[in-house]
């Protein structure tokens, strides 16, 4: 049925069908019982999905990546689609415009996305009024990063407003400096500007009452030097988790065409073709760290084959973006299920 759905709403614009269905999924969810129903199709509750981890309990293990609830406006509706957690984000201290439209690209022969937003958001304190109306007890994440105007030698500032400002809202934080759209926000990741910047948020952190669990969003593309440094600055400064990993600027081994590629240009690429790259860093990040921290893995899930092939890899949960869109929300049920099948 989804596969139906999805052939006219690939007809339209990505970015303005993504703000339509949205609208749509509020509507339908207004009906008296709706609610009901669409969690009694896509929900799945099993004492052997529930997963702990840095002091949350994850009714499953299946969360929905930032980027799809920028703003904080969906997660209540998004919640009966079945997903343990939801990452809202990229939230930063300013709202701003992001980059020049059109933005947002679909690769249909490889299932994938090209995006440059640019971390088009309406501002923290948007993003407040709206967690303000939480109706949901799933697991809230909040990803943050800098606003563009913001100089990479600041950009500490732009972290540290955002946290404290989402603190009382939010249940953990995702540190993401890997996004390929925002300029020089890459550099970020470097060893001692990411020591500094995550070492300044630890502090705040720990300064609370009870603190809350911090993670690092990274990229496909860094070396395994570079993968290496990650694993020192998470024991360095007793960072929570990874989550491996955001969209990559590579363009290797496509079905589209060069042609339409070219002509979209640059932007960070999610989907399938992502899939094993990120995998791969799981992998290592696991196994180089001997499992010392936790992972979520993110990139190129599409079925659940491929959601365990990620906790195979290492990752004790993952995130849907890119297949979310392309398999409906049909997926997060089949991947519970094949969960659950992999332990009996």
């Amino acid at each position: 049925m989804y596969k139906i759905i999805r052939f006219f709403l690939f007809k339209f614009d990505p970015e303005k069908i993504h703000y339509t269905t949205s609208k749509l999924l509020k509507n339908v969810l207004s009906i008296p019982g709706m609610k009901f129903i669409w969690k009694k199709l896509y929900s799945i509750e099993s004492k052997s999905l529930e997963k702990e981890l840095f002091g949350l309990k994850f009714k499953n293990p299946v969360g929905l990546a930032a980027g799809f609830d920028k703003n904080a406006s969906m997660y209540n509706d998004l919640s009966y689609c079945g997903f343990g957690f939801i990452e809202i984000g990229t939230v930063t201290p300013l709202g701003q415009d992001g980059n020049p439209k059109p933005r947002l690209f679909r690769l249909q022969k490889d299932n994938a996305i090209i995006n440059r937003m640019g971390f088009n958001n309406l501002g923290v304190q948007n993003a407040i009024a709206n967690l303000k109306k939480r109706k949901t007890d799933v697991i809230i994440g909040g990803n943050i990063g800098k606003n563009k105007i913001t100089p990479n030698e600041d950009a500490v500032d732009d972290y540290l407003i955002s946290f404290e400002a989402l603190f009382p809202y939010v249940d953990y934080f995702v540190v993401n400096v890997s996004s390929p759209n925002t300029p020089n926000l890459r550099a970020l990741q470097e060893k001692e500007p990411l020591t500094a910047l995550l070492r300044a948020l630890q502090a705040a952190n720990t300064a609370k009452e009870q603190r809350k669990p911090i993670l690092l969003k990274i990229a496909p593309d860094l070396t395994n030097e570079q993968l290496d440094d990650i694993i020192e600055i998470i024991k360095e400064v007793n960072l929570d988790g990874v989550i491996a990993s955001n969209t990559t600027i590579s363009r290797d081994d496509l079905k589209s065409s060069n042609a339409l590629v070219d002509s979209i240009g640059p932007g960070g690429l999610s989907g399938k073709p992502v899939k094993n790259r990120s995998t791969d860093v799981i992998r290592y990040l696991a196994e180089k760290s001997n499992k010392a921290f936790p992972i979520i893995g993110v990139g190129g899930i599409h079925s659940a084959e491929d959601a365990l092939e990620k906790i195979e890899a290492g990752a004790d949960l993952i995130q849907l973006y890119t297949g979310f869109i392309y398999e409906g929300p049909g997926l997060i049920k089949k991947i519970n299920k094949a969960i659950i099948n992999s332990k009996n």
